[in-house]
């Protein structure tokens, strides 16, 4: 699989991550699977790999990730994610017999992914993983996430901070949509769940 990869396997990393939608179809939006991205962070944070910001848009999804311990393969823990997410929305496809855009999504697979078992091309092959090495670009990457409902072509909300799947009202107004978000200066701080930092934060 392609990857557009900056990646230094570092402690206490934060990485930008994008992935795509085939075409940029609006697949999320189509079968409302933007449940099936948050299943995902739900599996990160169980493996302790966190969420500091993210955007799932209506065909494309940014997400600000913080490892204290890097993984032995990002690729495989994005790869993991998109299948599972190509599953549940070719399934949410199948059941209101969206035929022409499965087989839109037929028409995609490659000789090679086909031999292996795949039907449908969910998703772009490649992805990008950039790590960053500075706090002004961490919260540079912040801001492109939490402004991209309302840049350019999308306009999903009157206020970048109304949109309902983006982590912008939790840090410009302390409301958080996903519950187990973490802040950008508690990872640096290293005040993680269950961290005794956490747990005594006068410390």
């Amino acid at each position: 699989m392609p990857v557009r990869f900056q990646h230094d396997q570092n402690q206490n990393s934060f990485y930008f991550v994008t992935f795509t939608c085939y075409k940029w179809l609006q697949l999320f939006k189509e079968v409302d699977a933007y449940d099936t991205v948050y299943k995902w962070f739900d599996h990160l944070f169980k493996n302790n790999i966190y969420v500091s910001g993210y955007v799932i848009m209506p065909n494309h999804v940014h997400v600000l990730l913080y490892f204290p311990q890097m993984p032995k393969s990002l690729n495989t823990i994005t790869s993991n994610a998109k299948r599972f997410m190509a599953y549940e929305i070719v399934k949410r496809l199948e059941e209101k017999q969206e035929n022409k855009l499965l087989d839109l999504l037929h028409s995609g697979v490659k000789k090679r992914e086909a031999k292996k078992g795949q039907i449908h091309k969910v998703f772009e092959d490649s992805f990008d993983a950039k790590e960053c090495h500075s706090e002004e670009f961490i919260f540079q990457k912040l801001q492109y996430i939490h402004h991209n409902p309302i840049s350019k072509k999308w306009n999903l909300a009157g206020d970048f901070t109304d949109y309902e799947h983006s982590s912008a009202s939790f840090y410009e107004r302390e409301i958080k949509r996903y519950q187990k978000i973490i802040h950008v200066n508690d990872a640096l701080a290293s005040k993680l769940p269950g961290s005794p930092i956490a747990q005594n934060p006068s410390q």
